[in-house]
């Protein structure tokens, strides 16, 4: 199997270490290669430079295969540096193209720190979302959280609750709906996915009293969508989709904005989700957290959400494989 990238995100955060911890739990199982300065690492790591990911799978049974980069300085854990910043730039856009160029299976990313990107390398955009669309030329790509109980997808996302409705346009959640399609056929699987969507409104809007945007613009949107052959429920009051009874019935949850997808997920696996990024040309996932500076360094640090993400983009490089 080639070996999964991670890209070592911000240095005085959490991502070494849970990295680290990580290969410690999977090193029998997948392969990986950690990019970034091995001066970040924690110490007494058992890591060895590689010179190229074909050496990783080989290395990485007995050390954890680092593709070796300077970024000037050393990390102080719970200090970003803004001198690493452009260190931290050049991780991820290599990670893209060893995926890219099929030298490595998937890329997962470890948490950055927006402001000291910004700070150190003038860094033009909101998050690692938006510069991995940007380096593979994409204009729209969707965000996933994920867990083994449930899969949500936030059609609007980082907004204030006050500007949702008038984002939230039928082509954005046709565009989103149709990717989020796409990758469970592609990435996960999944040959007739069943998508739940949600109403904007308490009770789906319950017959306009409550609102009127499922009538005016989700209903007639997904009975088009239906004509199509999309399997699509809803739309549907978002207070009773993610028991487990309901759960059952679709493979993921189109939701109209960030916390009523953010809350169900993280109640069910506050550890456990992850990030994924569909629509992209490659794999990409993260860990569904951020990089926790207040524990950085103290050994206290919870790897489960890396595992998780490293486990799921080395699953969904399988079912590409196998298409």
């Amino acid at each position: 199997m080639k070996p999964i990238a991670i890209s070592c995100g911000e240095p005085a955060g959490i991502g070494p270490e849970i990295a680290v911890t990580a290969w410690e739990r999977l090193r029998g199982e997948i392969p990986l290669l950690w990019l970034g300065d091995p001066r970040h690492l924690p110490e007494k790591t058992r890591w060895q430079a590689v010179s190229d990911a074909s050496e990783a799978a080989r290395v990485s049974a007995t050390a954890l295969p680092v593709l070796a980069r300077d970024f000037g300085a050393p990390a102080v854990p719970g200090r970003p540096d803004p001198t690493h910043a452009q260190g931290v730039i050049d991780a991820i856009r290599d990670g893209v193209d060893l995926v890219r160029d099929g030298h490595c299976a998937a890329l997962c990313t470890a948490p950055i720190h927006k402001a000291a990107l910004i700070d150190g390398a003038g860094f033009a955009h909101p998050g690692h979302t938006e510069f991995l669309a940007d380096l593979a030329g994409v204009d729209q790509v969707v965000m996933m959280l994920a867990c083994t109980a449930l899969r949500v997808v936030p059609t609007t996302i980082h907004l204030p609750l006050s500007e949702v409705p008038a984002r939230l346009t039928p082509e954005l959640l046709e565009a989103t709906i149709r990717i989020t399609r796409d990758a469970l056929i592609r990435d996960f699987g999944i040959a007739a996915p069943r998508l739940a969507i949600a109403g904007l409104n308490p009770h789906a809007g319950e017959d306009g009293k409550m609102g009127g945007e499922e009538i005016a613009m989700i209903s007639p949107l997904l009975d088009g969508m239906r004509a199509e052959g999309f399997d699509l429920a809803g739309p549907l009051s978002a207070d009773t989709m993610f028991h487990a009874a309901a759960r059952a019935t679709y493979d993921a949850a189109i939701c109209m904005y960030h916390d009523q997808a953010l809350i169900p997920i993280k109640t069910i696996d506050f550890s456990g989700g992850v990030n994924v990024t569909l629509g992209l040309p490659f794999i990409r996932t993260s860990p569904d957290h951020g990089t926790a500076f207040g524990i950085a360094g103290k050994g206290l640090a919870d790897p489960s959400s890396m595992i998780a993400a490293i486990r799921m983009a080395a699953d969904m490089a399988q079912a590409r494989a196998t298409r």
